[in-house]
């Protein structure tokens, strides 16, 4: 029988380190090779890069619209089916898309992709991790981001070089053959014995809240301001990095370091992640939640106050490298932390689609703010103040959570309450 909320199980390394390796498969072999799919599809079917770019938002527009039933379908045990059959569905979407041979049938593999995805990235594994160890979810969180940040080190490479050795529609085979033989594997093996309900800590937790209803949870203030934190800060981080090169350039730096920045700050949010899966034990998490957001705007502000140029290039690829990084365990623990763990999934799966109407909107948004007269700056500087207005939401959540915990306990002594 699958087993229903009950003990908290003991932390399953095995069982982490696994998921990890599903996580840069997916990330890698799908989100980070379609930009080097672009050019050779590009050629083939006569599209523009406007048609061809298109596709992808498709993909995250299915995506953020599956995100909520993909989430219910987790907090109702079923995570197993889900995330396997996510990896069946991107394997064969893959493999369509080496068939490709009109505008549709490119839209319609990346719709399907899309769809997958919902059911295979960090949301859906995310809630499994919460829902299966309550106690060490944060730690799971942190190791699955860190292979997951290493993908467009490893497949960026490895995609090129199949595209160039096989072509890029041979190259599809095996990019579906590592989902078809890797990643539907573990999911089925590693996922077995779901929980039909999140597993229950095994002893009271200093963030244990009341049981509530999944409708209630969406009308509550905590869940509202870490929906406003999430999908603020989802528009400031997608709108840079398509902007990144000419913000560069257009303040004068050489072409050596409009490359080294970019890359630079992926290395970064490696390393962020990785300071924080060996030293977060040693400090409070809800004063690291408070602190890590800061990075963003602090990045900001020294990109602004320096024109990137010289040591303000170097800090704001310190401070928003690592605040990235770290961000995503942000982002990813929120929910848990301060709304419910119970039904993580389906609250995650609730801002599914906000957050890719903004990761889709920033960077239109961000060219439409630059001019020749000022460049970027304005754009920076509304990403500035959008995201100092995350960090006030975030902290705003943390303390309605506190007063919903402590209310509880106030009322325990009402003789009317139950």
């Amino acid at each position: 029988m699958t087993p229903a909320a009950g003990p908290a199980l003991s932390y399953d390394r095995r069982m982490v380190g696994w998921l990890s390796v599903g996580q840069l498969v997916t990330w890698g072999s799908v989100f980070y090779t379609f930009a080097l799919l672009m050019e050779p599809v590009e050629r083939e079917l006569g599209l523009s890069r406007a048609q061809s770019s298109l596709a992808f938002s498709l993909a995250l527009l299915a995506e953020g619209l599956l995100a909520w039933p993909v989430g219910r379908l987790i907090d109702r045990g079923h995570e197993r089916a889900v995330m396997t059959l996510g990896s069946l569905a991107v394997a064969l979407c893959l493999f369509l898309h080496s068939f490709v041979s009109s505008v549709a049938g490119f839209y319609a593999v990346w719709l399907g992709l899309g769809a997958a995805l919902s059911a295979t990235l960090y949301n859906p594994v995310f809630a499994v991790v919460t829902r299966r160890f309550p106690h060490d979810f944060r730690r799971a969180i942190i190791t699955l981001t860190f292979l997951g940040g290493l993908a467009s080190t490893v497949f960026i490479p490895l995609s090129a070089w199949l595209i160039h050795a096989l072509g890029w529609r041979q190259a599809l085979w095996v990019l579906a053959a590592l989902q078809l033989l890797v990643c539907a594997p573990l999911h089925a093996r590693w996922l077995r014995g779901a929980p039909r309900r999140a597993i229950a800590p095994a002893t009271a937790s200093t963030d244990a809240r009341p049981s509530h209803s999944l409708a209630h949870h969406l009308r509550s203030a905590p869940f509202l301001l870490i929906g406003v934190f999430v999908v603020v800060m989802m528009a400031v981080t997608a709108a840079l990095p398509a902007h990144m090169i000419s913000l560069l350039r257009e303040n004068g730096l050489s072409e050596a370091w409009v490359v080294i920045i970019p890359a630079s700050i992926g290395v970064i949010q490696v390393l962020g992640r990785l300071l924080l899966f060996f030293f977060e034990s040693r400090f409070d998490v809800h004063l690291a939640n408070r602190l890590i957001p800061c990075l963003i705007p602090l990045g900001l502000a020294a990109l602004l106050a320096g024109g990137g140029q010289g040591v303000w290039a170097l800090l704001f690829v310190l401070l928003y490298g690592l605040g990235n990084g770290m961000l995503t365990i942000v982002k990813g623990t929120a929910i848990a932390q301060y709304v419910s763990r119970e039904h993580v999934a389906s609250l995650n799966g609730a801002l599914g689609l906000p957050q890719a109407a903004a990761r889709a909107v920033a960077p239109l948004a961000l060219g439409l703010l630059w001019s020749r007269e000022v460049g970027y700056r304005t754009g920076l500087a509304w990403l500035l103040g959008t995201s100092v207005l995350a960090v006030l939401a975030l902290w705003l959540a943390q303390r309605s959570s506190s007063r919903a915990r402590a209310q509880p306990a106030a009322n325990s002594s009402t003789p009317d309450e139950k």
